[in-house]
C-alpha cells in the first residue's frame, strides 16, 4: 500500500511540475521571460521534491519508475493543452488559389477576414496568393471555407510574432 501511494503521489508531482515546464518554454518563447521565470520558481521546487523522496526510498518497486515516467508523459499533454487555452497566437495564412478569381476573395472578406491578394505566377498561369492575419482559434473555421472555395487551394500557415495595423480576421 506505501509503494501504491507513493507511486500516486510521484505521478501527480510530475504531472504538475511538467504541466509547469511545458507552459514555461511556450512563454519563454512568445517573449513573456518574467511570466516563465516565475512559473520556473514553482515547477523546480515541485520537481525537487518529488525526485527527493523517488531517490530516497529504499523500495525498489519499477512501479516508482513507471510513475514518474507515466506522470512526465501526461504532464506534457496537459501543460500542451493548457498553453492552447491561456497563450494566443496570431498566424499569417498564405493560401495560393488554383485561379485567379475575384469571387474567391470577395466571400472570404464577406466571412469577416481582411484578405491581401497578391498576384503571382504559377508553372503555367497567373493565379492570386492571399494574405490573410488571424488569431490561432480561428484557423480551422478559415481552412474550412478555403476548401470549399477552391479545393485545390495551397495553404501555410505561419506563427506570426509581432503584427501592427491592418485587419484581423477573426471570421463570423
Amino acid at each position: 500500500m506505501a509503494t501504491f501511494l507513493l507511486c500516486i503521489k510521484i505521478f501527480c508531482a510530475r504531472l504538475i511540475d511538467v504541466s509547469l515546464g511545458t507552459f514555461r518554454t511556450i512563454n519563454t518563447v512568445k517573449g513573456r521571460d518574467l511570466i516563465a521565470s516565475l512559473i520556473g520558481i514553482v515547477e523546480i521546487t515541485v520537481w525537487f521534491l518529488v525526485v527527493k523522496e523517488a531517490l530516497n526510498t529504499t523500495n525498489n518497486s519499477v512501479w516508482i519508475v513507471i510513475s514518474y515516467a507515466l506522470g512526465f508523459a501526461v504532464g506534457t499533454y496537459i501543460g500542451g493543452k493548457i498553453s492552447k487555452v491561456f497563450i494566443k497566437s496570431n498566424l499569417e495564412v498564405q493560401v495560393i488559389l488554383s485561379n485567379k478569381d475575384d469571387n474567391i476573395v470577395g466571400e472570404i472578406r464577406k466571412n469577416g477576414y481582411g484578405v491581401t491578394a497578391i498576384d503571382v505566377k504559377g508553372s503555367k498561369d497567373v493565379k492570386y496568393m492571399l494574405y490573410i492575419q488571424i488569431r490561432d482559434n480561428t484557423l480551422e473555421k478559415l481552412k474550412r471555407l478555403v476548401r470549399k472555395l477552391d479545393s485545390k487551394a495551397f495553404i501555410v500557415v505561419n506563427e506570426t510574432k509581432y503584427v501592427e495595423n491592418g485587419y484581423f480576421g477573426l471570421g463570423k
